[in-house]
């Protein structure tokens, strides 16, 4: 399918998702909501893609957020139901998702980073949730996911004043997995790679139990995770033999994802 703001690159198991209006710092309009949202809901169902990337085009913007001058003429917020980019607002993926951050990440820029599981920051990256200096509020998981990341004070030092943050400051606030001074979406492959060389059956149980189990006392979470439907496929998958065969017979893994 061809896209009027995003690019789709598949490479062998990875999904590469370029957001691609570089001269709005790749603010998000109704249409690329909803071309993000597709191709997110191809990603889910897609059993050869296990592993996906999502980044801006150019080197000045990951993504600014909502495209306030449609907002301003009237075109309103128009947001998928699967959340901001079709990512902040899809609880239900189990495959993992990285951020290759090459610019500026404000307001829902930076709440689609937050939802990504890994972020890897160029040293231009740039966040913030400037919201309620232009009358609004981070409606898109900021609010929630930011605060369990770096903790209440941390957030609420952003948050309440909008201030922008570097890459750097992200590492030492927890939200940022890696910084690079070169080519960032070459770090994101990186990291994808390390993942495709699991299985990836164990990798949706693996994040789908944590992501399940944050707000749940330990004790209780560890039962749960035995019956959520990521392990239950995980323990009863061709993977869950095929793994411990490979280590027995030292050989490396062919991992089927089923």
């Amino acid at each position: 399918m061809t896209y009027q703001y995003i690019t789709v690159a598949r490479e062998d198991r990875l999904t590469i998702v370029t957001i691609n209006r570089p001269e709005a710092y790749n603010a998000l309009n109704a249409e690329a909501h909803r071309e993000l949202a597709d191709v997110f809901d191809t990603f889910a169902t897609d059993p050869d893609q296990w592993v996906s990337i999502v980044t801006g085009a150019g080197d000045k913007a990951f993504c600014a957020g909502h495209d306030l001058k449609q907002q301003a003429s009237g075109g309103g917020m128009v947001v998928p139901p699967t959340g901001f980019a079709g990512l902040t607002g899809r609880f239900d993926m189990t495959k993992p998702v990285i951020a290759a951050v090459n610019g500026v990440a404000m307001g829902g820029g930076f709440e689609t980073a937050l939802a990504c599981d890994i972020i890897v920051a160029s040293t231009r990256a740039v966040f913030a949730l400037p919201e309620p200096r232009v009358g609004l509020a981070a409606l898109a998981g900021g609010l929630q996911r930011l605060p369990r990341v770096v903790g209440l004070k941390h957030a609420m030092g952003m948050m309440l004043t909008g201030r922008r943050v570097s890459a750097e400051e992200g590492v030492r606030l927890g939200f940022v997995n890696e910084v690079v001074e070169g080519d960032v979406l070459a770090a994101a492959r990186r990291w994808a790679e390390q993942i495709l060389a699991c299985s990836p059956m164990a990798i949706r149980a693996t994040k789908d139990a944590v992501l399940r189990g944050l707000d749940a006392p330990v004790e209780s979470a560890l039962k749960a995770g035995w019956e959520y439907p990521a392990m239950k496929a995980m323990l009863a998958s061709e993977d869950a033999i095929e793994g411990p065969a490979a280590f027995a017979e030292k050989r490396a893994p062919v991992w089927q994802g089923r």
